[in-house]
């Protein structure tokens, strides 16, 4: 089927190319600026593109593979030995088709379309950020024992969270990297529960572990810092609570400044997160810039193997990839989909794709959780893409107020979130899905600490409230269906195994 199709994809009025599980763009738009020099690419790389040569993993890159690379003009940025991903700038257009001739390399293909930036500007959406009578409002009318906004929250009693709380917060033990645009670790709300230890900007696709190089530009999406507020807000006494508010966070910036993730960022971020003790990732995005890479051509079935061989390593190590399902209400089982956004960063064109051959990444990867978004109606998302047996469990996203109002004293039917700068506003999407997840997923692993990541997803899965489809599915009472559901009420294409449940997850 085909949905329409902004550039902005996981969570609402994000950046370009974000896959940032976006999408309902009905929020207002801001320009970006500049971002600082260690975010971009170097100039001098400006006429080159990045490229992924996977060779066989665990003994390092052969050595003539290296002078293979270094003959057909490419640099090698860095390579990650232990899965044979070599993440190389080259400026000779067929440098993948040359490298891929040499023996022992298994795959190679360019990672985007347009050259390396240096330092680039776009237009950014923004949230709908809570304005200081709205703050004082909530603020007033706040029941003892909460977070002065936890009344906005509706989200949070609809996974338990609520009823969790009083049980556990989930364990300083557990951390869930938020891999994404940044986190602002100096938000009242993130700081006391912060990973610095497990923090990194993997932009350039190798780690940048200078201070702060984990945050968003000033210009920059607050999608990351919203993600880590919903996972792990503090319940201190300030602003919102997290679905675990005990554990910590950490940030691990993968997107440039134009918002996009490419493989060699993403790929970093997830060997990141595998050799730092991260027990969660949450990933609200898809990456850039081929909405589903497909398998048969080679430079995106490189990109797959790349990010897959990350993904299969960090849960070798113990983590638990979450990821967002994404926004566009397609459906993910169908025999084909019409992708009208790809390649993003290039010359789009109307592409009809069989989603089981052409996957989003790392959506549709083995063993990663994938998530739709739910409303504060409890029904599907207008937005959420759905499928029978790609969706393994949904949770709250929020969609328009008008589709599905939350019961008072909550007024927005989107997800409220921490901003940078000591702000909190509302976004909506599958990205706001996938760190409830990831959050009950933490509860999981605090509660059960030596579960390795089978086990926490078993229980996610066994623990989640079932939840039958939603026949017929017509969210604007156009008197149409909007989407189909099938499987039954303990596996099926809207909800999978169903709501995922905070409170099961803290005493089960």
């Amino acid at each position: 089927m085909t949905a329409s199709h902004p550039r902005h994809r996981r969570a609402l009025a994000v950046p370009a190319g974000m896959a940032l599980a976006t999408a309902l763009a009905f929020l207002p738009n801001t320009a970006a600026t500049a971002a600082p020099a260690h975010q971009g690419a170097a100039a001098s790389d400006a006429a080159s593109l990045s490229y992924v040569v996977n060779v066989q993993g665990g003994h390092g890159a052969p050595a003539h593979v290296k002078k293979a690379i270094a003959k057909a003009g490419g640099t090698i940025v860095t390579s990650y030995d232990k899965i044979g991903v070599i993440v190389v700038h080259a400026s000779d257009a067929d440098f993948a088709k040359t490298i891929r001739k040499t023996p022992g390399v298994q795959s190679a293909g360019a990672t985007r379309n347009a050259p390396l930036p240096s330092a680039a500007t776009t237009d950014l959406g923004s949230p709908k950020v809570l304005s200081a009578a709205e703050v004082a409002e909530a603020t007033q009318e706040a029941a003892e024992g909460q977070d002065p906004l936890q009344n906005l929250q509706w989200d949070l009693p609809a996974i338990k969270a609520d009823k969790a709380h009083e049980k556990s917060l989930g364990s300083s033990e557990v951390t869930v990297a938020v891999i994404d645009t940044g986190v602002d670790d100096t938000h009242p709300d993130i700081a006391p529960n912060f990973d610095r230890a497990a923090s990194v900007n993997c932009v350039a696709g190798k780690p940048d572990t200078s201070e702060g190089a984990w945050r968003p530009g000033a210009a920059e999406s607050p999608h990351g810092t919203h993600v880590a507020g919903e996972i792990a807000a503090a319940k201190n006494g300030i602003g919102m609570t997290g679905v675990a508010p005990g554990v910590k966070v950490s940030g691990i910036k993968v997107s440039n400044p134009d918002g996009y993730f490419y493989t060699e960022a993403v790929v970093c971020g997830f060997m990141w997160a595998a050799e730092h003790g991260v027990d969660v990732t949450n990933n609200s995005y898809y990456t850039d810039p081929w909405y589903f890479n497909c398998t048969d051509d080679p430079d995106q079935k490189a990109l797959v193997e790349a990010v897959s061989r990350a993904t299969r390593y960090a849960e070798r190590k113990g983590a638990v990839n979450v990821a967002a399902a994404g926004n566009e209400n397609y459906d993910l089982s169908s025999d084909e989909i019409t992708d009208p956004s790809s390649p993003n960063d290039g010359t789009p064109s109307d592409r009809v794709i069989d989603p089981s051959e052409c996957l989003d990444i790392p959506t549709q990867l083995p063993g990663v959780v994938t998530v739709a978004s739910t409303g504060a109606k409890g029904l599907k998302s207008s937005f959420s893409n759905y499928g029978l047996g790609i969706i393994d469990i949904a949770a709250p996203g929020g969609d328009s107020t008008a589709l599905q109002a939350p019961a008072p004293p909550a007024t927005s039917g989107l997800i409220l979130g921490t901003l940078p700068g000591g702000r909190w506003g509302y976004m909506a999407g599958t990205s706001m899905a996938s760190p409830h997840v990831a959050g009950v997923a933490a509860l999981i692993k605090s509660r059960h600490p030596y579960a390795p990541p089978a086990l926490v997803k078993a229980l996610l899965y066994a623990e989640a409230d079932a939840t039958a489809c939603t026949k017929p599915y017509d969210i604007d009472n156009d008197g149409k269906a909007d989407a189909v559901c099938e499987g039954p009420k303990n596996r099926n294409g809207f909800y999978g195994w169903g709501m995922a449940d905070a409170l099961d997850a803290v005493t089960r």
